[in-house]
């Protein structure tokens, strides 16, 4: 599945549930480079349900949650992106050392 398409499914889903976007952290270990690699990607977390609410009360909730959801994942995605190319540099450093001092 393409990253736009997982990421507008995700952000579709997010905004129907009332979620919020956050940023999680996973760690890989690389035995060819013999170092713990690192990668950053969005996860949607409920904190609202909106099935639950009536009246007016439901535009509202559904209105503050789309904002949420928005700035969430504006935030996060930022976050993201910068984590991983950190990781990403990290990981060149990490691997080139072991590389370098064979040859």
């Amino acid at each position: 599945m393409p990253l736009r398409t997982a990421f507008t499914a995700t952000l579709a889903g997010a905004l129907a549930s009332g979620c919020v976007i956050v940023p999680v952290t996973t760690e890989e270990y690389d035995p060819d480079c013999q170092v713990v690699t690192h990668h950053m990607q969005l996860q949607a977390v409920q904190v609202a349900e909106i099935n639950h609410c009536s009246n007016q009360s439901c535009g509202a909730m559904v209105i503050a949650g789309l904002g949420v959801t928005a700035a969430s994942t504006i935030v996060s995605g930022s976050i993201v992106v910068f984590g991983n190319m950190a990781y990403w540099a990290e990981r060149r450093a990490g691997c080139a050392a072991p590389t370098a001092a064979a040859g």
